[in-house]
């Protein structure tokens, strides 16, 4: 890759992609005056579909493709990217953003949910690619360093944020399978010399006829491999005792993540909406079908559907009145927990509710304990232990708490959330292997129509840099624990890396299980002092949501660092998972509450990092003063609020321009770079009262983007600068 410019900042979907609009032209605006290149690459859904799909668009209508392009920058030393949260799409977002893009002229085809052409094998081929952690794997080629920056954390002891009292006997629980699911089924191996090479998984049915689900796999010496399934039926009863479990004024839930888990996730979730409405599919079932309904769609598709139905619209209200009351996405609009399969994703659902106090929103409009159905075992414990610590202890004293970080194992596809292509829902009875092209069988499991069964494997090279990634955050921090249960068939693999390294590296880091390490962990932070979990790669999604919003109330403050093996830098701003609610918030009112303090903090640390890996001193000066214009954000309370007339994004970023600019124009390590930031922080501060003026102003009244997944670019500017005033100062 030649002529890379100096820091990559990404283009992607909803609040922080409005939030970019804002924000970018100033970092690009004050990089240039520091002689450092920024340039944006689209990683957005709607600019991923189109990178796919070439052959069906016109010449003025393509677009690079710019995630492929980032997947080979990360793999170079000279990689340096800001990377925001993008949507992870689930089948409903993939499917809006598709009839967004064909209303608005792109000849794309619809999504082939039964190809039977190979044209609809093609698409469907490539729309599957879309969807999911279609980003995070390609992009994440180094294991992750995950921390709350120091102002931030000063910032959230000094202004505690809300925090639900928990009582004794609350009634919310994690209800997990009691085996017959992705834990209990789990089997791993460690790839020899011998054993490297080729592989494929091949489907066996009773009648002894073999079909191959995936060929072509390769697997590396020392590579860990694992394969498991869950069972339908078990899952299906573990359903319905659960339903049948719940106590008077309890809510009902379920907590997966249908949008990184693509294959898996909304599968079980189908699971969980077929049996909630049992005795409603049992009565309509032919008729549901016809209309195009899947369960993994959820309810909200199906009351779409069924809408001007009286009669089915009758039977559903009856059976969905006998069913427990549900935990609800969004009370007032009656938005259920089984409404969409990526509403309720579980590493931001969860901690939610344990920072209320285990309380739930119901369909009534009032918060009530609740029932969290988690039904794997392999992470549930954590969940269910924290919950527990509360019970016992109270709720967390966000004034005097520790500070808990992760370091997480994610390099080139790790563990599950890089199983997407060898995930399957098995169509019969029968057995599916992972076969070596030595004809070795490496796994092997038994398994029944509806079942789903996986794989996903973690290589030598990552593990490594994980664990002395963990050794170096211990060392710095002084409590760590690595998190990996030798009861667990995949991580007993990886203990087998853990060990040998601790002791070659001459420290002693407790191996812990996910349950037991949760609350040394919770224990460690209570006394005030901070703790580094070490973590792979679903625990390190899961654990950087959990604790952040315990600590800090929100995980979108979190500076995220991962570490590139090939010497480069990226740098992760945060949690998009609320990006949905703000983005209405704007097409109602015209007021953005999405807070960029990840985005300053990432800022930073790339900034920082120009500056050691390419020896730029104006790097360094940049860096430090986006670091005292974050502090004073935080401490002149300039960020953004719930309410028109508040302070919103543009306001924080108006702040933070100014507070940037200053600190330059301050600075004497270089004079040229101080002279020329002195004139735009004199104009940024005597022009405060108008530009402020000027941006409220535009508040109030909905706001006309153009497009979700789409927007007008002109359209999204007007609405996100505007400002005449801010804008001639900065250019």
């Amino acid at each position: 890759m030649t002529d890379t410019p100096d820091i990559i900042y990404t283009k992607v979907d909803e609040a922080p992609e409005l939030a970019r609009a804002s924000l970018e032209p100033i970092i690009r605006a004050f990089a240039g005056k520091a002689g450092i290149s920024v340039e944006t690459r689209d990683i957005s859904v709607a600019g991923r579909i189109l990178a796919l799909f070439p052959d069906y668009l016109t010449e003025e209508q393509r677009v690079s493709d710019d995630l492929a392009w980032l997947g080979e920058l990360v793999k170079t030393p000279s990689a340096n990217v800001i990377k925001l949260p993008n949507i992870s799409a689930s089948m409903p977002q993939l499917t809006a953003a598709i009839k967004e893009l064909q209303a608005k002229g792109y000849a794309i085809p619809d999504y082939p949910y039964e190809p039977k052409t190979d044209a609809e094998k093609e698409a469907r081929a490539r729309y599957d690619a879309v969807k999911g952690s279609a980003v995070n794997p390609v992009l994440r080629e180094g294991n992750s360093d995950r921390r709350a920056a120091k102002p931030v954390k000063q910032y959230a002891m000094a202004n505690p944020h809300r925090m639900g009292d928990w009582s004794k006997d609350s009634k919310t629980r994690v209800a997990s399978m009691d085996g017959n699911d992705f834990f209990a089924n789990e089997k791993s191996a460690t790839i020899t010399a011998a054993q490297a090479g080729g592989a494929k998984i091949v489907f066996t049915a009773e009648n002894g006829s073999e079909t191959v689900l995936k060929s072509g796999l390769k697997y590396l010496e020392g590579e860990v491999v694992d394969a498991t399934f869950m069972s339908a039926k078990a899952l299906e009863a573990f359903i319905r005792k659960e339903i049948a479990a719940v106590e008077p004024g309890v809510l009902f839930s379920v907590h997966l993540k249908a949008t990184m888990m693509k294959v898996s996730d909304p599968i079980l979730f189908g699971h969980f909406v077929k049996v909630y409405l049992e005795d409603f599919i049992a009565k309509h079932g032919a008729e549901l079908k016809a209309m195009g309904w899947n369960p993994n769609s959820g309810l909200g598709d199906l009351e779409s559907k069924i809408k001007g139905n009286a009669a089915l619209e009758a039977d559903y209200k009856a059976v969905m009145d006998a069913q427990p009351p549900m935990y609800m996405v969004n009370s007032d609009k009656g938005i259920t927990n089984l409404h969409v399969p990526s509403d309720v994703i579980i590493d931001a659902s969860m901690p939610a509710l344990i920072r209320a106090g285990g309380k739930g929103w119901g369909p009534d409009g009032k918060e009530a304990d609740t029932v969290c159905c988690i039904p794997d075992n392999c992470y549930a414990g954590v969940y269910d232990e924290t919950i527990e610590y509360f019970k016992e202890h109270g709720k967390l004293d966000v004034t005097t708490c520790g500070s808990v970080s992760n370091v997480g194992l994610m390099a080139q596809k790790a563990e599950e959330y890089g199983s997407h292509p060898t995930t399957f829902e098995i169509a019969a009875k029968g057995k599916v292997e992972i076969v070596l092209d030595s004809g070795e069988v490496l796994h092997s499991h038994a398994v029944e129509a509806g079942d789903i069964w996986r794989s996903s494997t973690a290589k030598k090279a990552p593990i490594l840099d994980w664990i002395a990634l963990g050794v170096a955050r211990y060392k710095a921090t002084g409590s760590a624990a690595f998190w990996l249960d030798a009861n667990r068939a995949h991580d007993a693999e990886l203990i087998k890396y853990v060990e040998p390294a601790l002791k070659e590296a001459g420290v002693e880091i407790p191996i812990m299980a996910p349950r037991e390490a949760t609350r040394f962990t919770l224990e460690t932070m209570v006394k005030g002092q901070d703790c580094v979990t070490i973590t792979g790669n679903v625990l390190r999604d899961y654990l950087t949501d959990l604790f952040p919003i315990l600590e800090l109330g929100t995980s979108a403050k979190m500076l995220s660092i991962v570490k590139l093996m090939q010497g480069g830098g990226m740098f992760e701003t945060g949690a998009g998972g609320t990006a949905p609610k703000h983005v209405q918030q704007v097409l109602e009112e015209s007021h953005l509450r999405w807070d960029s303090l990840g985005e300053f903090c990432a800022l930073g640390e790339s900034f920082s990092f120009l500056s050691e890996s390419k020896g730029n001193a104006a790097g360094a000066i940049m860096g430090k003063a986006i670091d005292v214009a974050t502090q004073k954000v935080l401490d002149n309370d300039d960020s953004p609020k719930g309410r028109v007339g508040q302070n919103d994004n543009r306001t924080s970023h108006y702040h933070f321009a100014r507070y940037w600019a200053e600190a330059v124009a301050a600075q004497t390590e270089d004079k040229a770079l101080a002279e020329a930031f002195a004139p735009i922080a004199k104009a940024l501060a005597e022009t405060e009262e108008k530009i402020l003026a000027e941006i409220h102003a535009a508040e109030g009244s909905p706001a006309d983007l153009g497009g979700y997944y789409l927007p007008d670019e002109a359209k999204v500017a007007s609405v996100m600068r505007p400002s005449a005033t801010l804008n001639g100062i900065i250019g």
